[in-house]
């Protein structure tokens, strides 16, 4: 250095600006951070990095996420962060923006995940204050410290299964239960349907009537007007058993429609487990005309095969399940599309209309 200081000098001399720091390791070893300045290395022994103590941002990319209430949706975040201890930011991890963007998705999915979608919504800012301290706890070991994260919902993708409060979704209260909460005014509602409908089932028929025309001969008037036949379901429900597999592919068709195609688009293969093991195969086609149903495959590749117990698609069928909840707990496997498979709901929304 001494003898080529003209040349050597544009080498061994650094000027570091005052919002940087320059990490020296020194033949391996650690120095103090160095600068603002001018700063002397010595060529082939020391190793140097510069560090910027700006405030920086990265985005954390839109992840699908499924809320407390069942709602399916797209939630990303922009995050801000500046480092404090140039020696830490250095010595304990290597990519620094890409291990905070990690942790940041992270703590952003456990958080969200216990909150429903009304209060994504409306506890936003909330959230991202509690989001900051969770990834402060995690990265000030690595000498950063985050200035503030804001939450952006780039789209909901499923609505909520159940949203009785808020301004989503409004439920009437019910006569006499304006009291209570929305969730046990909907339970009363559900009960006092069922006690309807056991009353109903209970009604007993009108009897033959006989009218006496004289002692020596009489006629019998008896009332030969049929009641309609009830609806296969409906029938099933009142007799306090569930339809079996044929009974709901006999009122499936009927509510086969070229709307109901245009809504789905999509065929589906479906695997029934008996409750004997054995398994029966279905098929839904609603990709083309207006739709068709039967046993077997359906005509070439299906979009989504299904594969669910026959209790549960009983369930599924009459309402008493959602597609959604289903594949959540494991009661229904998909193979293919989920969006595809979870658009069945509109044929139980059909069916429900039917009945």
């Amino acid at each position: 250095m001494v003898v080529t200081f003209p040349i050597s000098g544009w080498f061994a001399l650094k000027i570091v600006p005052t919002y940087e720091r320059m990490i020296i390791f020194r033949l391996g070893r650690i120095r103090a951070p160095q600068g603002p300045g001018m700063v002397l290395l010595l060529p082939f022994i020391d190793h140097w990095q510069r560090v910027d103590l700006r405030t920086r941002a990265f985005n954390v990319p839109p992840c699908k996420l499924i809320s407390k209430d069942g709602a399916v949706i797209s939630m990303g975040a922009d995050v801000q962060f500046r480092v404090w201890d140039p020696v830490l930011s250095v010595m304990m991890v290597k990519d620094l923006i890409a291990a905070t963007r990690m942790t940041a998705q992270n703590a952003m999915t456990k958080t969200l995940v216990k909150k429903s979608l009304r209060e994504i919504q409306v506890e936003k800012l909330r959230i991202g204050e509690q989001l900051l301290l969770e990834i402060n706890d995690m990265t000030k070991s690595w000498g950063l410290e985050v200035d503030r994260v804001e939450l952006s919902m780039e789209s909901v993708l499923q609505p909520p299964q159940e949203n009785l409060t808020g301004p989503l979704a409004t439920v009437p209260p019910m006569p006499g239960l304006e009291g209570l909460d929305g969730t046990i005014q909907q339970l009363a509602a559900h009960l006092f349907s069922n006690t309807l409908a056991l009353a109903g089932s209970r009604t007993v028929s009108p009897q033959p009537t006989a009218v006496p025309l004289s002692p020596a001969d009489s006629t019998e008037t008896v009332n030969e007007v049929e009641p309609p036949t009830p609806p296969v379901l409906a029938a099933a429900s009142s007799a306090w058993r569930k339809p079996s597999v044929d009974e709901l592919l006999s009122a499936v068709e009927p509510v086969l429609s070229e709307a109901l195609v245009g809504q789905v688009g999509a065929s589906y293969q479906v695997n029934i487990i008996l409750p004997s093991g054995s398994r029966s195969t279905y098929f839904i086609d609603l990709s083309s005309g207006s739709g068709r149903a039967g046993r077997g495959v359906p005509e070439g590749s299906p979009d989504v095969i299904l594969e669910v117990a026959e209790k549960d698609l009983q369930d599924l069928f009459l309402g008493d399940l959602r597609p959604l909840s289903a594949y959540m707990s494991g009661r229904l496997q998909v193979k293919g599309d989920l969006h595809l498979a979870l658009k069945l709901e509109e044929l139980v929304k059909a069916m429900k209309q039917r009945r």
